[in-house]
């Protein structure tokens, strides 16, 4: 690899985490609005309709969003250390299992927390899971993601033991 395919690889990694910070910031500003700032104007201003159990169910449907945003802003976070020039391996590790657990959580989540905190905020109605295909899947790719970075941190530390032999 050429010195100019590292520079340019490096400010690739560089943009990537600015479209990371660009998009946690921008859905998270979005979410504020929309489950906070609106229903608080409304209450402020009397025109409030809803009931505490509706805004308490909206901001529950919203917590998957959370985690999924952290996973964002973790690969952004590896991008911007791969841009400095970082090595890898360590920052692939720490990544991996950063975005997998916020993946799994999300939509693990997303499948069986959204649904049953809402039954009991609005008093058992609903049923026990949510068939949520894309929590479903991003729970098994954050899964999957978080034994990867197990596999390679065990990996990193064997490889460190081969180089202190040799």
């Amino acid at each position: 690899m050429s010195q100019n395919d590292i520079d340019r690889f490096r400010q690739r990694c560089a943009q990537f985490r600015w479209l990371a910070v660009f998009m946690v910031v921008s859905v998270a500003a979005l979410l504020a609005l929309t489950h906070f700032v609106a229903p608080g104007v409304m209450l402020a201003r009397g025109d409030f309709t809803g009931t505490p159990g509706g805004w308490m169910s909206d901001i529950v449907w919203a917590l998957p969003t959370a985690f999924y945003l952290f996973a964002v802003w973790s690969i952004g976070a590896a991008m911007g250390q791969l841009s400095k020039g970082r090595l890898i391996q360590p920052i692939l590790v720490h990544a991996l299992r950063r975005v997998g657990l916020s993946l799994g959580l999300g939509g693990l989540f997303s499948v069986f927390g959204v649904t049953n905190i809402i039954r009991m905020i609005e008093g058992g109605r609903g049923g026990f899971a949510y068939f949520d295909v894309a929590g479903m899947t991003l729970g098994m790719i954050g899964g999957a993601l978080f034994l990867l970075g197990g596999v390679m941190e065990q990996a990193g530390k064997v490889q460190a033991e081969l180089d202190e032999m040799i």
